[in-house]
């Protein structure tokens, strides 16, 4: 069959009325939610948006190996795969960090368009100038791409791949979209801060008018991705093709007192976030701090619409390198042995009646060490200050663990907004759970530099 994959970046799972009931306004997604498998308990295993995509292109734990950067040329990728099998592949992104600096997460597809202008700086800025109509946004022209791509290759055997970085921030979808949930709206833009909200003198308005932006780019998204469905119907292509929606990760507006998804400050602590930029410093001049790995950061949205099999939710744990074993096993092409992750077809087919393919998850981002570079984020080199801790997520628990001597935090998983650590209360869960780790990435062969100072609590 053929196979559609759509990633929209920073989408909230809780943002979407088909998993908790939310204000966001996104009817084709909730449509195309009745007709699919859902995923009710899907994480990222490497954060935030360069590893996820690295772990989506080859089905590895790349965060045990890998910094946010370059595809090393050695690593099998989905869309080599699909190529060699005789598929014709086309990736479609606005997502800025695909071709830049060779990063090669463009290898292996037959053909990939990339729409400029979602990087901050010289490119933002000439194709924002010229913007006339809701067309001339981001998510729209990536999504127009691809209907133009599917009405000339419909009668292909495809693959095609998809990659919106909306609702990443900076969140300016044209006014009527945020005029939805803030009717006052005119024009304002917060940035987040990437920091204690409260600390950096944001106010409960400033996130009011972010969470509004933001809710807005997820209805542009959704409006654009219904086009993109209705093009395929009209091709007669849904009985033939398997469809993918997903997103990487999330994002904090306030909750735990943050705004952002990473924790950076200025040296020293001596400006507050735009006051550092009015005295020339860049964000490159930013130091990196503890940032966890929170509820609202790694519940994603994982929607599959597969031919042949019938719509239901699913509450086992899988995690996004498992997309890439899934694909190939739905396009009837072998997996590579290089892939660590499993094929959730089987899953799909029986529900949670059948085998789980993962007693756990893990969500990380690279792993690092204090006092080394970090690109992490927005690929700016920052200093690491404070090690950042992996998220371990089971049937029952949610644990939070560093480095060696590092706090330690465990939530039970019906304390959904994770406000009460348990961790002194059960010790002995946390040393299960720690052995758990230790025991995964030792199997992910990870480099003993990461090992030394993690296998021990």
């Amino acid at each position: 069959m053929n196979i559609l994959v759509v990633v929209s970046d920073t989408l909230r799972r809780d943002y979407l009325s088909f998993y908790e009931k939310c204000g966001v306004i996104a009817p084709n997604l909730e449509n195309f939610a009745q007709q699919s498998i859902v995923f009710d308990r899907c994480y990222p295993a490497s954060f935030p948006t360069v590893p996820a995509r690295s772990d989506l292109m080859t089905g590895r734990y790349t965060f045990t190996y890998l910094p946010w950067g370059p595809l090393p040329q050695e690593e099998i990728t989905l869309p080599d795969c699909m190529t060699k099998a005789g598929y014709t592949t086309t990736g479609i992104a606005d997502t800025p960090f695909f071709i830049r600096n060779g990063y090669g997460h463009d290898r292996g597809f037959t053909d990939f368009h990339w729409i400029r202008g979602q990087r901050s700086g010289l490119e933002h800025d000439d194709v924002t100038r010229n913007r006339q109509s809701e067309e001339d946004y981001f998510a729209p022209m990536t999504f127009a791409t691809a209907i133009d791509w599917i009405s000339n290759h419909h009668d292909e055997k495809f693959f095609l791949y998809v990659d919106t970085w909306d609702p990443h921030e900076p969140w300016d979808p044209p006014e009527h979209y945020t005029k939805k949930y803030l009717p006052e709206y005119s024009g304002e833009r917060v940035d987040p801060c990437y920091w204690e909200w409260r600390e950096d003198g944001y106010s409960e308005r400033d996130l009011e008018i972010a969470r509004a932006c933001y809710m807005g780019e997820i209805t542009m998204v959704d409006t654009w991705f219904g086009k993109l469905l209705d093009r395929m119907r009209e091709l007669n292509l849904l009985d033939d093709t398997a469809i993918m929606f997903l997103s990487d990760h999330g994002f904090y507006f306030g909750e735990h007192g943050l705004f952002g998804k990473r924790r950076h400050r200025w040296p020293g602590n001596k400006y507050k976030f735009e006051e550092g930029f009015r005295q020339g410093l860049t964000v490159e001049d930013r130091t990196l701090y503890r940032s966890p790995l929170y509820n609202e950061l790694i519940r994603v949205p994982y929607l599959a619409r597969i031919p042949g099999l019938e719509p239901k939710r699913i509450q086992s744990l899988v995690s996004l390198p498992d997309v890439m074993p899934t694909v190939l096993e739905l396009g009837d092409v072998p997996v590579p042995a290089t892939v660590q992750a499993k094929s959730l077809v089987n899953l799909m087919q029986a529900g949670d009646d059948g085998e789980s393919p993962n007693e756990f998850v893990v969500v990380s981002a690279p792993l690092e060490e204090k006092g080394h570079i970090s690109k992490t984020v927005d690929d700016k080199q920052r200093v690491i200050l404070e090690i950042s801790p992996c998220t371990l997520v089971t049937e029952e628990w949610v644990f939070l663990y560093a480095a060696e001597g590092q706090p330690v935090e465990l939530y039970a998983r019906n304390d959904e907004k994770q406000e009460n650590n348990v961790a002194d209360a059960h010790p002995e869960v946390v040393t299960r759970l720690h052995a758990m780790y230790v025991e995964f990435l030792a199997n992910a062969h990870t480099p003993e530099i990461h090992l030394k100072i993690r296998g021990r609590l």
